[in-house]
């Protein structure tokens, strides 16, 4: 046996041992919860201890099946490294320990020390001496992974990197540790990045790079945009961040929440995973319009109808159409009280009126301060005549009649969907709100050609849903999340920007995006806008640009669309060289899909079939046809390795071989197609093959001979 081969089995010994300390930790959770219920407490007391205990052992038990470990940081006997000091530290996705008090033998991704695993560098080791990162692949013996091989970066000064593998196999030449050439990650992590992808999205834990690392460390104060081009990881950062931000800030997250929203169900399924695998469960991850989902939808709006409705300047409509509700009262207040009978007069009644509108409080607030205003002048009118009220005296006035008809007439009460009911079926009171802020003919678009018989059996469209929500905050404002995660936030209206606002005012936002891949009529094209409409206009902007999944050949021509997209983004490169990339040309797209098809399974990783919108259903027909099983964009537990799917639901995934179906398509398929088709390209991370029967767009007119 060589001293490699006894050095890997002295880890996997130590593996073990912290699968069997795990095991006792779930054991003394379920113990705990046990003895939790029985134990001396009362009321909420009862009910909070009851539920974090249950909360830990139920996260313990859904401990994913993965490898406990998957780095060590070895320090300096150093006395500079404080505590530190020749200290020996496994880095995995949560602590382990033996017992709670003890030393942990897995030190959890999240806290302080491990920085130090993503940052340390040979310019500065930070007081490593060695940085280790195993390898595992597919179990045996029943195992889920097994532990073969690992790699060592000696940052000792004038010390080289190592790189070990399970059988004394020796690194890929120029790839010694860490990095190869051009930055390139090298061995074990970049094994680990390319590493094909098959099902859901996978944690990165193990190969966050600095950049990454510096993102999902943020503070949580702290609001920030990353404008991530394809493969750079914006999306695992954010979750990461997410994830960081529960470990580091319990109380503080858990008093507000944490809130993922996603572009759709689809993307939702496929990152879904990513935090239970970090140790986060119970993590609402959702869409925009899902948390506004206030009625059914039951209605489709014509195109130039939803884009005035998710037009900011709707905003302003809205606060208009809601305070022209607001009266000015028309008589006196007059109470009777046994033999009193207390007066407030109209000028003073009109004054408080008057007062609270300047005030600007949300809407029902001002309600509520109109009443208690008005029951204040009575109650000081009283207490001149007859001596202190008690709480029972004034909350019988304040539920007088003559009061709450006072109340009603001069601040009424709104339900958002009977305001947004009239403003569409009264062109009058459209008119005066909407006047100077939108043109007749945007009003038009707005007006129901059927005015439906009350608020209650209208049919509301997706877009209204919005305009709803614009009126809910205004009326109440909506309990906000300690932090939100917004991920595609450049695909987002400016109303919709304005409902995350109202949901982050008093918490933080990881915002992530990329301008060149903005698809919907109302994408942003610039950050400065969209930061101000999700109420965060100092947040910064951080680009990455340096991808290690998608190949450089995809990325690049990708790249060439950019100048046509009108957006000021920086060019991404891949640190990629291995991936392939062709471009066909072919008289039947039908069987050409077919055969590709065919030739990817051959290969590992799954297959994605990206085609326009229109044309999924026959070319999933032929794939049937040919005896090839085929899988729903959000189907993650078919056991078919190919999927076909819409061109308008691929942001966000990943395959590692794409077959991308006639470009010029998806292209004219909508008015933002040359944005979505950069997204189709991007969508590979090992191999893509472009299908064509007709012309490329302009902008690719010179790949064929590039991918030649």
């Amino acid at each position: 046996m060589t001293p490699l081969d006894r050095e890997l089995d002295q880890e996997r010994t130590y593996h073990e041992a912290c699968r069997a300390a795990l095991a006792g930790m779930v054991d003394g959770a379920d113990e705990r919860v046990v003895t939790g219920e029985n134990a001396f407490a009362s009321g909420a007391d009862a009910e909070v201890l009851g539920y974090q205990l249950r909360s830990w052992a139920k996260e313990l038990r859904e401990e994913p099946e993965s490898p406990l470990f998957f780095g060590r940081l070895d320090f300096e006997a150093d006395a500079a490294c404080g505590d530190h000091a020749g200290q020996r530290y496994y880095i995995g996705r949560r602590r382990i320990s033996e017992h709670p008090s003890a030393p942990p033998l897995v030190v959890d991704w999240r806290a302080p020390v491990s920085r130090t695993f993503y940052q340390a560098g040979a310019r500065d080791p930070l007081g490593v001496a060695v940085r280790r990162r195993f390898g595992w692949a597919p179990g045996s013996r029943g195992a889920s992974e097994d532990l073969t091989g690992m790699e060592d970066e000696l940052l000792r000064e004038g010390a080289g990197p190592r790189a070990e593998a399970a059988r004394g196999e020796a690194p890929r030449e120029g790839e010694p540790g860490a990095t190869g050439p051009a930055g390139r990650p090298g061995g074990i992590l970049a094994a680990e990045i390319e590493r094909p992808r098959v099902g859901p999205m996978r944690d990165i834990a193990a190969t966050i790079q600095p950049e990454q690392d510096d993102l999902v460390r943020c503070e949580l104060t702290r609001s920030v945009c990353v404008q991530g081009a394809p493969g750079t990881g914006k999306t695992a950062v954010g979750l990461h961040r997410a994830a960081f931000l529960l470990y580091t800030y319990p109380q503080r997250i858990q008093r507000g929440g944490l809130l993922v929203l996603g572009p759709n169900r689809t993307f939702l399924h496929y990152i879904a995973q990513v935090l239970p695998a970090l140790g986060e469960i119970d993590i609402r991850q959702s869409t925009v319009d899902e948390e506004i989902a206030r009625v059914p939808v039951r209605a489709v709006d014509e195109e130039g109808a939803a884009a005035v409705k998710h037009d900011e300047r709707m905003a302003r409509v809205l606060h208009r159409a809601l305070y022209a509700r607001v009266g000015v009262p028309t008589g006196p207040v007059e109470v009777p009280d046994g033999s009193y009978r207390w007066r407030v007069p109209l000028g003073r009644l009109r004054e408080i009126v008057e007062e609270v509108r300047a005030e600007a409080p949300p809407y029902a607030v001002g309600r509520e301060r109109v009443r208690s205003r008005a029951v204040r002048e009575i109650q000081l009118t009283a207490e001149r005549r007859a001596g202190p009220m008690n709480n029972t005296w004034l909350q019988r006035i304040s539920r007088a009649r003559p009061v709450s008809a006072f109340v009603d007439e001069a601040w009424p009460k709104a339900v958002p969907e009977e305001v947004l009911a009239e403003l569409f079926t009264d062109p009058g009171a459209l008119a005066a709100a909407a006047g100077g802020i939108l043109g007749a003919e945007e009003q038009k678009r707005l007006q129901w050609r059927r005015a439906p018989r009350s608020y209650r059996s209208a049919k509301w469209s997706a877009a209204d849903l919005v305009l709803l929500d614009e009126l809910a905050g205004l009326v109440e404002r909506p309990e906000g999340y300690g932090h939100i995660v917004v991920d595609e936030a450049q695909d987002l209206s400016p109303m919709q920007c304005r409902a995350v606002a109202r949901r982050s005012g008093f918490g933080s936002l990881t915002v992530l995006g990329d301008l060149a891949q903005g698809t919907t009529p109302w994408a942003a094209r610039d950050w400065a806008g969209q930061l101000a409409h999700l109420g965060k206009p100092d947040a910064a902007v951080v680009p990455l640009t340096t991808g290690f999944r998608v190949p450089a050949a995809i990325v690049e021509l990708a790249n060439g669309l950019l100048g046509e997209l009108g957006v000021a983004v920086p060019p991404s490169r891949s640190l990629r060289r291995d991936g392939d990339l062709a471009i066909r040309r072919v008289t039947d797209v039908r069987e050409a899909v077919t055969d590709s098809v065919r030739a990817a399974l051959a290969r590992e990783g799954s297959v994605g079939v990206i085609a326009r919108d229109a044309d999924v259903p026959e070319l999933r027909a032929a794939l049937a046809a040919a005896g090839v099983a085929t899988a729903e964009p959000d189907d993650l537990t078919s056991g078919a390795r190919v999927t076909v799917l819409p061109a308008t639901v691929a942001k966000g995934l990943e395959y590692d071989q794409v077959v991308a179906v006639e470009p010029s398509a998806i292209a004219e398929a909508e008015e933002r197609g040359l944005h979505r088709l950069y997204v189709v390209l991007t969508r590979a991370v090992s191999r893509l093959e472009v299908l064509h029967s007709r012309p490329l767009p302009d902008a690719l007119a010179g790949a064929n001979a590039a991918a030649a």
